[in-house]
């Protein structure tokens, strides 16, 4: 008869291996999981509705709707038509872009020649992405009937001021200079790229913050958390997933909504971080 010692080593071995069939069970469901988010849902465009309720909204702005698009990167043509199709059905009375057009040459011309045509009652306005060149999109903007934001804000409406700035990573972006034109009554709406601009301390004026750039984390496990916030040891966000996608509190005070983008950067797929096409409806609370 094998000896006791014997039979307890291969009671272990029978135990170790049943675990480990069943984490290669787990680990197969989770990548079949994860694979079929990607292959489906993350590959379809979602218009999402969002509201802002504020006290600073005043009641003639209740209900005034601004469509987001930001990040639309190497989206084909045909479906950046669509989406402008959509949100020009709309009417909305801003769009604004948050920067991170195709950088192929040509390609900004190209894509603001198809949003340039968008219909809204007040105009199409947007900013510079990391991935833009200031000088080449603010002159496809110009050309396209848009207004690049660049270092600057304005009235809008009566009670409404926009405004924008450069991008963190090569350009130099001035919140200050951006928001100096609100008057104290103004219900401010800050456009950024980059979301790590709200901890500026000069954001503290800003009411509310939009933002794209994280790309909603691009790869995220179960949609909670994203690696891919963490490139090559450089952060997408100074803040690790505190901006990776959907609504936020900046530390200056301004809420911040970060958009998860409407395409994807170099084909890189999308896991748990659907493209979206934001629509934002300011509700008054006076």
């Amino acid at each position: 008869m094998p000896g006791k010692e014997t039979i307890s080593h291969q009671k272990r071995r029978s135990v170790a291996g049943r675990l480990f069939v069943s984490a290669v069970k787990a680990g197969l469901v989770v990548g079949g999981i994860h694979a079929a988010s990607m292959l489906t849902l993350d590959r379809r465009i979602q218009y999402k509705e969002i509201d802002y309720c504020s006290k600073r909204i005043c009641p003639s702005l209740d209900g005034y709707t601004i469509a987001f698009i930001t990040d639309t990167h190497a989206l084909p043509m045909g479906e950046l038509r669509e989406v402008a199709r959509r949100v020009s059905a709309r009417r909305c009375g801003l769009l604004l872009l948050g920067g991170d057009f195709p950088d192929k040459e040509g390609a900004p011309a190209a894509s603001m020649e198809v949003l340039g045509k968008v219909r809204t009652r007040d105009g199409i306005y947007g900013v510079c992405g990391n991935h833009d060149r200031l000088s080449i999109l603010k002159k496809a903007m110009a050309d396209n009937h848009a207004h690049l934001l660049d270092n600057e804000g304005m009235v809008i409406r009566e009670g409404l001021y926009l405004a924008g700035i450069q991008d963190r990573k090569f350009d130099h972006p001035d919140v200050g200079r951006a928001l100096g034109g609100a008057g104290e009554d103004d219900f401010i709406l800050l456009l950024s790229h980059n979301p790590d601009s709200s901890m500026e301390p000069e954001a503290a004026k800003a009411d509310l913050v939009l933002s794209g750039h994280t790309h909603g984390g691009q790869i995220n496990v179960f949609g909670a958390w994203a690696p891919f916030m963490f490139l090559g040891g450089r952060r997408v966000s100074a803040y690790g997933q505190k901006f990776r996608t959907g609504w936020a509190k900046s530390d200056m005070g301004p809420d911040v909504f970060v958009s998860n983008g409407t395409g994807s950067h170099k084909g890189i797929p999308r896991v748990f971080a659907r493209p979206q096409v934001i629509y934002l409806t300011l509700r008054s609370q006076r």
